[in-house]
């Protein structure tokens, strides 16, 4: 009986609670905004490490005699690792418990900051690289499967927790190289390494006091039965798929004879055919890793898409932007800080609205505008002449690309945490992060072979192999405009909702899913 009530839904009296009141795991509305922001920073652990290594990436590699596939490497390894996880630890935190996974990787991913500032050789620091990047995949899943659990209904309450949530990745990659271009102007790369260290150990006190408890019988024993719901095989499969077919991408590009090269092709090939063996395997598991269902939803699908798209550009477009500003005009950290800095400004302004209209305005239209946001503003910029001025060719897009991440972001993520039930709401974050870093992975890998390619050429433009990988962006953010009039997609995160045939169809029962379907 009580398991039947637990998967029946929370309790009458919480039923009865105003959806709008201050949940009562909390006992101040400090404590509640503290665990709205130490999810944040969480979700934003890669964002934050790619953010900081883009700013000194060109000082790292000439102090540890690093080549650009070794340089890109610091920030695909962190992508490829955490996206490889992503999904085993989503279904491990949901079992046996989110609390002290939570705090425990927290912990990790900062000493892993601390070690790595240490780093004297170019192996040493992409290892840990991909060292941070499995703290950062398990942290991700008790992350938004907490902020999940205890933001159960829709409301302006959620709204707002979420518009908070949802600049975890945008904001996090461009507070990471304010947080790299301020450390760095006072000592070495290693300075701004140990500065966001001391960020995070201080997020990592606040874990004990702003996370909630593991609500009763959340978690399950430790037996095989268990561990045979964790789907071993489906780990495994989809793990070493992700790893060898993106660390084929990453290094095709400085390969001796690049695509053409022999273990690439092998890397290649074998990615490939894990990865659709694993699809495979989900479809024929008891207890799959990644349930497929979700995926029949056009909805969800569409929204995934579009978003991975856009994260592609928005990645691989600040990954040169930022090595340009440092190899060919020659800026300090501290001068690239200052002028990426209004895309903080603007990305706060635009979660704070996403966060008043979510519920107010078509989810659809919101779409629109950011992806033809991240669109126009790399198109804007893959025309830059080589004496381009900052005003003229890079701040207008840069707010733009704020534009594009945070609406999607917002947009998406209120989808994704309403399409599984709450028992589920760490492998929700898993899959939803799993994609967008993959992607991301994927885009640095495609644009790193593009600026090669692009620059053996011998042009006579320093410029022309930067603008290469920015037409990439632009084209992959396209893509994503031509996806969104497939969409069938109203307000979220309000109470009334109308059924739809559309809405929902294969992701449980139709309480969970919060999106209302207007003509």
């Amino acid at each position: 009986m009580a398991a039947a009530q637990e998967e029946s839904g929370p309790p009458q009296d919480e039923q009865l609670r105003n959806p709008n009141d201050r949940p009562e795991c909390f006992s101040s509305t400090l404590q509640e905004c503290l665990f709205v922001l130490t999810t944040t920073m969480a979700i934003a652990q890669t964002s934050f490490f790619q953010g900081l290594v883009v700013v000194v990436s060109a000082s790292i590699g000439e102090d540890l005699n690093m080549n650009s596939a070794e340089i890109t490497w610091i920030t695909a390894g962190v992508s490829l690792t955490s996206g490889a996880f992503l999904l085993a630890f989503g279904k491990v935190a949901d079992m046996f418990g989110r609390r002290i996974m939570f705090m425990g990787s927290m912990a990790a991913f900062t000493i892993a900051l601390v070690v790595a500032g240490f780093a004297n050789t170019a192996i040493y620091m992409d290892v840990f690289s991909g060292v941070m990047g499995i703290f950062c995949a398990s942290v991700v899943p008790p992350a938004v499967g907490s902020l999940g659990v205890v933001y159960t209904k829709p409301s302006q309450r959620k709204n707002r927790a979420f518009a908070c949530f949802s600049a975890g990745n945008p904001l996090g990659y461009v507070g990471g190289m304010i947080v790299s271009g301020i450390a760095s102007q006072v000592g070495s790369w290693r300075v701004a390494f140990w500065s966001l260290a001391v960020i995070y150990a201080i997020f990592t006190l606040l874990t004990v006091w702003t996370v909630p408890k593991d609500p009763p019988k959340a978690s399950v024993p430790l037996n095989w039965q268990s561990v045979k719901k964790l789907d071993p095989i489906g780990m495994l499969l989809a793990i070493s798929g992700i790893a060898l077919f993106s660390t084929a991408l990453s290094t095709a590009g400085d390969a001796p004879k690049g695509w053409q090269t022999p273990y690439i092709i092998v890397l290649l090939i074998l990615g490939v055919i894990l990865i659709a063996s694993f699809l495979y395997w989900q479809s024929i598991y008891s207890t799959p890793l990644m349930p497929l269902y979700v995926w029949k939803d056009r909805n969800f699908s569409l929204l995934m898409g579009s978003l991975s798209l856009g994260f592609m550009g928005f990645i691989g477009g600040q990954f040169w932007m930022a090595l340009y500003m440092q190899q060919i005009k020659h800026y300090s950290p501290l001068e690239i800080t200052a002028r990426l800095l209004p895309m903080v400004v603007n990305g706060v302004l635009v979660n704070i609205v996403c966060g008043l209209i979510l519920h107010k305005v078509n989810n659809k239209l919101l779409m629109m505008i950011g992806t033809t946001a991240y669109m126009v503003a790399f198109l804007i910029i893959s025309f830059t002449p080589d004496d381009g001025v900052y005003w003229g060719w890079y701040f207008v897009p840069l707010l733009l690309m704020v534009v594009g991440a945070d609406i999607e972001f917002n947009v998406v993520n209120m989808y994704v945490m309403s399409s599984l039930p709450p028992s589920d709401q760490s492998l929700a974050g898993g899959i939803f992060n799993t994609a967008s870093k993959f992607c991301a992975n994927i885009s640095l890998g495609i644009t790193t072979a593009v600026y090669n390619s692009v620059r053996t050429q011998g042009s006579t433009s320093p410029i022309k192999p930067y603008l290469s990988t920015y037409w990439f962006a632009a084209a992959s953010a396209g893509l994503g405009v031509l996806l969104v009039p497939f969409l069938k997609l109203g307000t979220q995160g309000h109470v009334d909702k109308t059924d739809s045939s559309d809405e929902g169809e294969g992701l449980g029962t139709p309480n969970e899913v919060e999106v209302e379907t207007k003509t």
